[in-house]
């Protein structure tokens, strides 16, 4: 019998019933009892009826509500910051591990889509669009360059993806139009200026010459220095496709600097530090954050760097987080990592997944209101620990509130999205091929 015919004749049924009733209640003034309850039926049935289409509605939003997190990864991995994207990585899959072992995302396990950037907009802009159309991702933790972050974001926020980027530090990132959905688990190069002022004081520099990548983190590193800078300062910016710095290095000379600040990606610097050496126009140098690198070390040779500062991000000196992370880290990896931004890309990936179950949804902007809540309290202290991340989830799907201290920093964002407390480090390179921090420089927003 098809549903048509059965309510129809459902509906016959009831109105005869009906009509008995209404005679025997004229003759004897006592209900059929009969009658009555096949008009309780009826009723209950075109109840069930009219009530189905909500009924399914609300089943689907029950399973809306366990499917399974999706959160993209997307860094350099075969680009100029390859050496960053592939120790970042480590920090992003610390962060599954521990957040699935903690009992997932609305207790599902998330799932990981991870992409390449390879540092070209064009190429970047297509992964992004396969992560948040082909795979679905509804959170993202991207991406390693500054410019790649700014090309991004202009895909993600309009699709209301999150977006929490471990390492792109340009001031332009403050003032994307972003529509609140671009958040970074590290402090902004507008920091940086005053950092490497105090350096070059307290190594006796008063006139310096700076070679900038004319691209968004070059130009703001490069303001942010200006800015802050008291004594002779010549600032040339460069290309990042260029073959050869010689121009510029001599340009820099104009004013007699005796030291070069290099403010490029790895790959440029390379080129320019050698050329630099082997023209006997600079013996010393200092060095951005994009410098710290082994490859720099490899390409140039310790004998000449060593000794040589920089200065770059930094996380917090000591805690029982920081302490909770590095034991899991070296547990899992069997040394400790070896350049910045791990930390910052596992508490950015922890940071969205702790939204997420805040939110309920994989509604993006529901998730991404979350974020400022999850970092900043008042709530139940969290810590960077599988132990610590279950408490945090177990709490979180019941209603109520946690405080995440990650194993960089703590992630209080202000309005912009910016950490409102960081840390910068000054570190120089050592006679044995590598580098150490030195000093920690403290940052709290005025």
């Amino acid at each position: 019998m098809t549903r048509l015919r059965f309510f129809l004749t459902l509906s016959i049924a009831v109105s005869c019933f009906i009509l008995v009733a209404a005679c025997a209640s004229d003759d004897n003034q006592q209900p059929s009892s009969a009658a009555g309850q096949q008009t309780k039926q009826a009723t209950q049935a075109q109840q069930t009826a009219q009530s189905q289409p909500q009924a399914l509605a609300d089943q689907a939003d029950a399973d809306a509500s366990v499917e399974p997190l999706r959160i993209g990864l997307m860094l350099d991995f075969s680009g100029g910051l390859a050496e960053y994207g592939t120790a970042m990585r480590r920090g992003f899959d610390l962060a599954i591990q521990q957040i699935n072992a903690a009992g997932g995302v609305w207790g599902r396990p998330v799932e990981a889509f991870v992409a390449d950037s390879t540092l070209d907009p064009t190429v970047a802009l297509e992964e992004a669009r396969r992560l948040i159309e082909v795979e679905g991702i509804h959170v993202f933790v991207c991406c390693t360059a500054s410019a790649i972050t700014l090309a991004v974001i202009d895909l993600a926020a309009p699709a209301g993806i999150p977006v929490v980027t471990p390492s792109a530090t340009s001031p332009q990132i403050t003032i994307a139009e972003d529509d609140d959905f671009l958040f970074r688990a590290t402090l902004s190069d507008a920091t940086q200026g005053s950092v490497m002022v105090k350096l070059a004081a307290d190594r006796g520099f008063d006139n310096v010459a700076m070679l900038y990548r004319n691209d968004a983190w070059g130009q703001g590193y490069a303001e942010s220095v200006e800015n802050a800078w008291q004594g002779e300062l010549v600032s040339i910016a460069t290309e990042p496709t260029q073959t050869t710095f010689v121009a510029e290095l001599q340009q820099s000379t104009a004013q007699g600097a005796k030291v070069l600040l290099v403010a490029l990606f790895v790959p440029e610097a390379k080129l320019a530090i050698r050329e630099a050496l082997e023209l006997g126009i600079y013996e010393q140098f200092l060095f951005s954050n994009a410098t710290q690198s082994l490859q720099v070390i490899e390409a140039i040779g310790a004998e000449y760097l060593a000794g040589m500062y920089g200065t770059g991000p930094a996380s917090a000196p000591e805690g029982t987080s920081v302490a909770a992370w590095e034991a899991a880290y070296l547990e899992t990896y069997g040394e400790p990592p070896d350049i910045s931004y791990v930390k910052e890309t596992y508490d950015a990936t922890v940071a969205l997944a702790l939204a997420a179950q805040a939110a309920g949804t994989t509604a993006g902007g529901a998730i991404r209101d979350q974020l400022r809540a999850i970092g900043s309290g008042p709530g139940t202290e969290i810590i960077a620990s599988q132990e610590s991340l279950a408490e945090a989830l177990s709490i979180l799907a019941d209603g109520g509130d946690v405080d995440y201290t990650g194993a960089a920093t703590a992630m209080d964002w202000d309005q912009h999205g910016d950490l409102a407390t960081g840390y910068s480090s000054i570190w120089r390179y050592t006679a044995d091929g590598n580098f150490e921090v030195v000093e920690i420089v403290t940052y709290a927003a005025p």
